[in-house]
């Protein structure tokens, strides 16, 4: 009986080792997860500020480019 109870018991102490290291090895994944998320989220922010830099690029480019007609209709070099 005391040998039966002695193999459970060392069965139980495995099995919450392994436990143990599975709840462990999950903490770390979680963790590498919200980085990587984290990082994402970065990413996204960083790519919205590009969108609108490139925005504001064309949105002057579009003036520069309306101030030369003008400028080219005023001097009469603009074919028409």
């Amino acid at each position: 009986m005391d040998n039966t109870d002695n193999i459970i018991l060392e069965h139980l102490r495995h099995i919450r080792g392994t436990i143990d290291q599975v709840a462990g090895d999950v903490r770390e994944v979680k963790h590498r997860l919200a980085t990587v998320e984290a990082t994402q989220g970065t990413i996204l922010q960083h790519t919205g500020h590009l969108a609108s830099s490139i925005a504001q690029q064309q949105v002057s480019f579009d003036r520069m480019s309306e101030r030369i007609q003008q400028i080219e209709r005023r001097l009469q070099l603009a074919s028409v």
